[in-house]
């Protein structure tokens, strides 16, 4: 084909969810709800943070890092699907496919990393606590944070690169809610035996090393905290660990799901990219906020002085 009739394809049709007609308006407000709420749970946790003179540590440091992910990830996403569901059309530009697909790829990645990150601030405060202030210090946290985030856009533009460089032509129909790299290489007309090779092993050994980093830090965390003689100082530790770990598993799920299982069933993957993509940001703040004192504490706080002078009018 030449390659010419590549800009033939201005557009993809967005299918949505499979075996959901007649249920637009309750997904809507479903999503809505969701949604909403994710941006302000995950607002007020990052205000807390910035406001608080007792949260400046680096666990909070890297907390504030996942709230504004959690802030942005719903949203590239979640308003164009929201505005199918409402009957406004569910075409989307070549070019607005691409970022969806970046976007997707590199906060996805990044919250890959920061996760890795936030497991190895851990392990340093609790394998090493005499050492974690010159450790942790406040540059090597801002190291690993930016690194985190350039290492999310350098993984989403390998992948973004390859798959749109692609020819593509009808049907133009995308087999989900969004443009993802599996459900659009469906819709190219060359070869994409190195595309899908270089995506799934980049997706692959991305979250794989990053899980296997994870998993050995909580290793060497929870030998480290059984050797703690007070029982007060468990509980302490493991309540500090615990949001964390509940949160990898959130986001872990769904990736293995989606990308590392060998069958393909469109409504599942529907079902987990709803989860990871609106639910578990969402979640994340309700995690730290109830399994984390400090935090909850300063919410608290927080709510009480907005209450006040609203007490106060009445």
């Amino acid at each position: 084909m030449d390659r010419s009739n590549r800009t033939s394809v201005t557009e993809f049709i967005l299918l949505g969810i499979a075996h959901t007609a007649g249920l637009e308006t309750m997904l809507f407000l479903f999503f809505l709800a969701f949604y909403l709420f994710a941006l302000l749970g995950n607002l007020l946790i990052l205000l807390a943070i910035l406001a608080s003179s007792t949260l400046r540590t680096p666990m909070y440091f890297f907390l504030g890092n996942l709230s504004v992910f959690d802030l942005l990830f719903p949203s590239v996403n979640t308003p164009k699907m929201m505005g199918a569901l409402l009957g406004r059309g569910r075409t989307i530009s070549f070019q607005g496919c691409a970022s969806q697909v970046f976007f997707y790829h590199c906060l996805g990645c990044t919250e890959c990393f920061l996760y890795t990150v936030m497991a190895y601030d851990r392990f340093v405060a609790i394998c090493h606590p005499l050492r974690y202030t010159a450790i942790m210090s406040r540059r090597v946290c801002a190291g690993l944070a930016l690194g985190t985030w350039l290492g999310g856009c350098v993984h989403a533009s390998i992948l973004t690169f390859l798959v749109f460089r692609l020819l593509y032509c009808s049907p133009r129909e995308v087999d989900s809610f969004f443009c993802d790299i599996p459900v659009v290489l469906r819709l190219a007309c060359a070869d994409t035996a190195l595309v899908q090779t270089v995506s799934l092993t980049n997706v692959g050994v991305v979250s794989l090393t990053c899980f296997l980093l994870v998993l050995t830090s909580y290793t060497r965390i929870v030998v480290s905290i059984l050797r703690i003689r007070s029982s007060e100082g468990r509980r302490r530790a493991f309540s500090t660990c615990s949001a964390h770990l509940t949160s990898v598993l959130l986001f872990y799920g769904p990736v293995i799901v989606v990308y590392l299982r060998p069958a393909s069933s469109p409504w599942l993957d529907a079902v987990v990219q709803v989860f990871n993509n609106i639910v578990t940001p969402f979640l994340n703040p309700l995690i730290y906020s109830l399994r984390n004192r400090e935090v909850s504490s300063v919410l608290r706080k927080a709510l009480s002085l907005v209450a006040q002078p609203l007490g106060h009018k009445d």
